[in-house]
């Protein structure tokens, strides 16, 4: 990257050496070969699976699943998107003997054979869910070739790592709980989660999300120093735009290739898109997202940060102690999601009050299944399509968002119609016609919701809520 200082000062309506300085940096911290970066359950946890909704106060809600339908999902996720995981490339071993039953899923955002995100359910044995007891697995993968990312790179490096669960049988007689009785995001009906010092030993290890590979490297003196001097470089040129948004891919890069989970440079890099977005208008949405990006890594990648966004929901019909964290980003003006590898173990979620348009890469947190995305700017059911991969789904609230209000709908490419040849296998002609309303004027609602096993849905507030989508989804 020496010799490319010499484009700096081009003209700056040429952008053709500002993109090939980002593909630089993108090659600069950028691993080859697929890693697996995180799972759930993650490497030394420990698993309550609780067959009601009772649990014993000595369950941290962090790591409690509720054990419904019978299996318990195990989520891998690479940085990169791979195919070939199966029993082959990927072994689970236990007192169970369960590899030979595991049936891996890729969760697919497109039409692509490559996914970020693979589940495998693991089944335990009927008679152990009947007495108490615990159980140690361990999934080791890289041991044979298979897995391939979409750049034709093979996960080549072992990698390795183990849980506990602890098995809770179902009471003779369950009340109702968590889940069966109407969910108000009323702030009233939430308070801060504190873990007390029985708990303390049990709360999900946060400092242990990414799993630590065998090969990954050590030592990154010789990006580090390039990043360094290229820092140095640009912070010549902060009188223009170019400069500020360059300096600030690179600070986030330097970010990047320091192992700890703290963003060194994260207020600095915060300050330079806020700037950004006041000197280029014309570019705000772009510089708007970027922030929202680091502003949203920074408040989940800490243990202290992401504690204080943690909250326990006042749940009247049972024991507090039975209900799951829910994790409140409401109210941070966020456009833009990401870092979901960071968030495996979320099952309640609250993003309200923020300003998003899309969902995207929401579908890799496969255990949510309660979900608030009231008062964003989200403008069609296209726009959620991630919706249709979070099989746990059971309360959503879309209230007051923009969806129909818009006579062009942008997001509408990212959704295939029901009527289209890619699709069109998926859909019972018996189906477009519901209780004399013709479901086409709704196709997209339809298309998402349809697979959802949803007991709530909020759509209050939106142009599409008439009375006949609410006959529909009702």
């Amino acid at each position: 990257m020496n010799w490319f200082v010499t484009l700096y000062f081009t003209d700056e309506d040429d952008q053709s050496g500002w993109f090939y300085h980002l593909w630089l940096l993108d090659q600069t911290v950028k691993a080859e070969s697929p890693l697996l970066t995180s799972s759930w359950p993650a490497h030394g946890s420990d698993i309550t699976l609780s067959g009601d909704r009772y649990l014993d106060l000595g369950s941290s809600p962090f790591n409690t699943y509720h054990f419904d339908s019978g299996s318990l999902p195990l989520i891998l996720y690479f940085n990169q998107a791979v195919e070939g995981v199966n029993v082959s490339t990927v072994t689970v071993s236990s007192e169970f003997n369960l590899n030979k039953d595991v049936i891996w899923k890729p969760i697919l955002s497109n039409n692509s054979k490559t996914a970020h995100v693979w589940v495998g359910q693991l089944k335990f044995p009927k008679v152990e869910l009947d007495s108490l007891g615990a159980y140690t697995l361990e999934v080791t993968l890289g041991h044979s070739q298979g897995i391939i990312s979409s750049g034709g790179f093979h996960y080549s490096h072992p990698s390795h790592f183990s849980f506990t669960v602890h098995v809770q049988p179902a009471k003779k007689e369950p009340v109702d709980g968590f889940g069966s009785e109407k969910i108000s995001w009323r702030d009233e009906n939430f308070y801060i989660y504190e873990p007390d010092s029985l708990e303390s030993d049990l709360v999900l290890p946060l400092d242990h999300l990414s799993i630590k590979n065998e090969h990954e490297l050590s030592d990154f003196s010789w990006q580090e120093k390039i990043i360094d001097e290229e820092i140095s470089n640009f912070r010549e040129l902060l009188d223009c735009k170019i400069g500020k948004l360059t300096l600030a891919r690179l600070l986030t890069a330097r970010d990047a290739l320091v192992s700890s989970d703290k963003s060194v440079h994260s207020e600095e890099v915060l300050r330079l898109y806020s700037e950004l977005m006041r000197l280029d208008p014309p570019h705000s949405q772009f510089y708007k997202d970027e922030h929202s990006l680091i502003l949203f890594e920074k408040v989940i990648s800490g243990r202290e940060s992401l504690l204080s966004y943690c909250f326990r929901y006042r749940n009247l019909t049972s024991s507090s102690s039975s209900n799951p964290i829910c994790l409140r980003l409401n109210g941070l003006s966020l456009s833009r999601l990401g870092s979901f590898e960071k968030l495996l173990w979320v099952q309640m979620l609250d993003l309200s009050h923020n300003e998003l348009r899309s969902i995207e890469g929401l579908e890799a947190m496969q255990l949510l299944s309660h979900l608030n995305l009231s008062k964003n700017k989200l403008g069609s059911f296209t726009s959620l399509e991630s919706l249709r991969h979070l099989k746990s789904l059971k309360v959503l609230d879309l209230s007051y968002n923009e969806i129909g209000a818009h006579s062009v709908d942008t997001t509408r490419y990212l959704c295939s119609s029901p009527l289209c040849h890619s699709i069109g296998s998926e859909w019972d002609g018996s189906e477009l016609v519901t209780d004399g309303v013709s479901l086409v004027s709704y196709w997209e609602a339809f298309f998402i919701l349809k697979g959802l096993k949803l007991t709530q849905l909020d759509i209050t507030g939106n142009a599409i809520a008439d009375e006949k989508f609410t006959g529909i989804s009702g």
